[in-house]
């Protein structure tokens, strides 16, 4: 006799997934912002927009975690890769000057495991109370034959919110401007295409012991978020001209998307202190030093550029903070286009 089908049979358990989401309710609550007025129960979450001077502006971003996963579903490690989702989103969404305001994720897996699940979703609620922005909903997708059964894969969706008058896009950068760099706490979530080609073709596990180093640590260090620093600096009303998040691309990829024309930006990478991480993988696998540059953040997560006038006065904020702000160069006239050393 043919067998009925059913959606648990097919393998989809709904049921799992509400009695799992259950479990981490009240740390889903525990993001809530006061602009927040239903809970993510329903089809939809509702954020009150906070009062603003100008015209309020919504500034939204959203990005992945990339084949770091692969990593951490090796090592069976899944509780930074939640905070790496949010700092991806939540950096760039800093970037024109808005305050991150409400977080939305999107879980999707072969087949539901409860403490998988739950360890991402931690990690997700750690990035979003760092972040200040609430984790307002999400979707959770589990779809078998799409992914392999201990498979899953992450995007994240940031918005935040800015006054009109104060959005940062690069228009009023011009020559004499500096660029302040603030540390990555590693490779953050780029270029690990590369990172596992690299450690693959010399043999190398993600478990090893490299140098003194734990690799398994490094390579799931969690992506800093500089919602701190970045209102920090908003709150001594210094006036930044730029703001750059290090992602795919590295310090020449990302810089040249915020210069206007006639600007041309000059960093001195010898002022970098380059994590030994970036020494190793470059060593190991034979990388040039123009595409360990264009690929990483070789220890630059976040630049600021800032007038000149303000620049002793940001560096000692920063380090009245316990930060290490890098001194990378700065804004000259000429193409647009950005020169290391040059």
């Amino acid at each position: 006799m043919e067998k009925s089908w059913n959606y648990r049979r097919s393998g989809v358990d709904i049921q799992k997934a509400e009695t799992v989401l259950s479990h981490i309710k009240e740390k889903i609550r525990s993001t809530r912002r006061p602009e927040v007025i239903a809970d993510s129960d329903g089809f939809a979450g509702i954020f009150r927009l906070p009062s603003l001077t100008g015209s309020p502006c919504l500034v939204a971003g959203t990005d992945g975690v990339g084949t770091k996963l692969k990593i951490a579903q090796a090592l069976k490690r899944h509780g930074t890769v939640g905070k790496d989702l949010v700092a991806m989103c939540v950096n760039d969404v800093l970037c024109v000057g808005a305050e991150p305001a409400f977080f939305l994720d999107y879980y999707a897996c072969g087949k539901l495991d409860p403490y998988v699940f739950e360890s991402v979703m931690g990690g997700i609620v750690e990035g979003c109370i760092e972040a200040g922005c609430a984790l307002l909903g999400g979707e959770t997708a589990e779809m078998p034959d799409m992914y392999e059964e201990d498979g899953y894969d992450l995007a994240g969706f940031a918005v935040g919110v800015v006054s009109e008058d104060r959005i940062i896009d690069g228009r009023k950068i011009h020559p004499g401007d500096k660029l302040i760099g603030l540390p990555s706490s590693g490779l953050h979530s780029n270029g690990f295409s590369m990172v596992r080609a690299i450690l693959k073709g010399k043999g190398i596990f993600y478990d090893q012991e490299v140098e003194g180093h734990s690799l398994e640590e490094e390579l799931l260090r969690p992506t800093r978020i500089y919602a701190g620093v970045f209102r920090l600096i908003l709150r001594a009303e210094i006036p930044l001209r730029g703001i750059v998040h290090i992602t795919g691309g590295g310090l020449p990829g990302n810089l040249i998307r915020v210069l206007p024309s006639g600007c041309q930006a000059r960093v001195q990478t010898d002022a970098v202190p380059i994590p030994w991480i970036f020494q190793f993988l470059q060593r190991e696998g034979r990388v040039s030093e123009s595409e360990m540059w264009s690929t990483f953040n070789m220890g630059v997560g976040l630049v600021f550029i800032i007038s000149p006038e303000y620049l002793e006065q940001t560096v000692a904020l920063l380090e009245e903070q316990g930060e290490f702000p890098i001194l990378l160069g700065e804004i000259v006239e000429g193409k647009k286009e950005v020169l290391l050393n040059g």
